[in-house]
């Protein structure tokens, strides 16, 4: 399939901002999190994951029913992408000899609200830079690139952090400044040439409006029957996915203890990981045309159910080796498949509203799952048991999805009004 201008420039955006997901959220900040003295645990990084998730989540749908305007998608975009971009530069300057870990917390929750608004009109772009038909094998390449990019910053912040030593917090902190480098780099194609082409047109009052539509909105969604059930088991699901996502080091760390699992081998894993998501996502991509997204988001969350059960039992290095592939294999393909699923289901004149209530649902599910994860390790003394939390959650996303019709449905077949 060949790309067009706009769709590789979409997709190198997607090459960007998976450097932050990899090297902030997952990787480099809960090992220099670790470092300060006046920490807990590692585990507690949960609960400011849960605080960031809240704040995105109530101000996304808000935000998504502004930007539908016309010509103001991209400056929304621009502005949560400067401060994600800003906010993960300012990590690399708070040292942990400083003991100021609160003010680290402060710049992850505003990186991570960057990263996370960004992406609100980021998805939402996918209306207009494709048609239906494509959406699937875009919205994958996306994921899959983005995947197999990050490994060149990462690999770049692991050979220095190797360099200058483990346990020093210097090595983690040029990641940060390289991390930040790359995504904002491969921002500029997204600003450049890509133009938001359904909208509302401009009117008056549309602060003032853009909330009647919001309530509009909110009043009849359960109309949508497709939407609405689709938008309940993707804040099931999904949360598993995100919460292992960031919560995969604190766990291991936790499980393994420092001295089985060394913090350059646990690095080295998540390389693996990301290397392993790349082809996975294409083929989830090829699957999709031939089996459906719906089978194959199915395959996905199982795989996850999978996944968390053999968390419970691992008790080597291996075991972590062997999980990650298995991670691997379904994280990139879930979350694109869900990506394009929801881009087909949704009016493309609202894009921004409707992917704005896409990441409430997803970021107030994103709330759950650390925090379960890290009160199950406060209540049980054990961190083994705080995965076997969010199986319950791919369970129920499971059972809601399966209500959803196999056949393809697009918003003009359910004929249900918006307000």
């Amino acid at each position: 399939m060949k790309l067009s201008k706009e769709e590789r420039s979409w997709i190198l955006y997607d090459c960007g901002n998976s450097a932050y997901s990899m090297a902030v959220t997952t990787a480099l900040l809960p090992i220099v999190f670790g470092m300060f003295e006046n920490v807990n645990s590692s585990m507690d990084l949960g609960y400011f994951n849960s605080l960031a998730s809240i704040l995105v989540a109530i101000i996304s749908p808000i935000l998504g029913t502004l930007a539908d305007y016309k010509d103001k998608k991209k400056r929304f975009f621009l502005f949560f992408a400067l401060i994600g971009l800003i906010s993960t530069l300012s990590l690399a300057f708070v040292s942990p000899a400083s003991g100021q870990w609160q003010l680290l917390i402060v710049f992850y929750v505003l990186s991570a609200i960057g990263f996370a608004g960004s992406n609100i009109f980021y998805d939402s772009f996918l209306v207009d830079i494709t048609s239906d038909d494509r959406m699937d094998k875009v919205s994958s390449r996306g994921f899959a690139f983005g995947y197999i990019s990050s490994v060149i910053p990462f690999g770049i912040s692991l050979a220095l952090i190797f360099v200058l030593g483990m346990d020093e917090a210097i090595g983690y902190q040029i990641g940060f400044i390289i991390t930040a480098l790359w995504w904002g780099l491969l921002t500029i194609p997204m600003i450049r040439d890509v133009k938001q082409r359904y909208y509302i047109e401009p009117e008056p009052q549309p602060v003032i409006n853009s909330f009647k539509r919001l309530g509009q909105t909110f009043k009849h969604i359960r109309n949508y029957k497709t939407v609405f059930i689709f938008l309940i088991a993707y804040f099931c699901y999904i949360d598993g996915v995100d919460t292992i996502i960031k919560m995969v080091v604190p766990y291991a760390t936790s499980v393994l203890g420092a001295g089985a699992l060394d913090t350059f081998t646990l690095l080295g894993i998540l390389l693996v990981i990301q290397i392993i998501a790349f082809p996975c996502a294409l083929i989830y991509g090829n699957l999709a045309k031939k089996y459906s997204t719906r089978t194959m988001i199915i395959v996905g969350i199982l795989t996850y159910i999978i996944s968390c059960i053999a968390a419970f039992y691992i008790s080597s290095v291996w075991h972590i080796f062997i999980l990650g592939a298995l991670i691997g294999s379904a994280q990139g393909g879930i979350q694109a498949l869900s990506r394009s699923y929801y881009g087909r289901i949704i009016p493309k004149e609202r894009s921004n509203e409707f992917f704005g209530f896409y990441n409430i649902f997803g970021k107030f599910a994103a709330i759950i799952g650390p925090f379960v994860m890290s009160l199950t390790t406060t209540m049980t003394g054990n961190a083994k048991y705080s995965i076997l939390s969010i199986i319950p959650l791919f369970i129920i996303g499971l059972i809601v999805f399966l209500a959803l019709p196999k056949e393809k449905v697009t918003l003009a077949e359910e004929h249900f009004p918006i307000g």
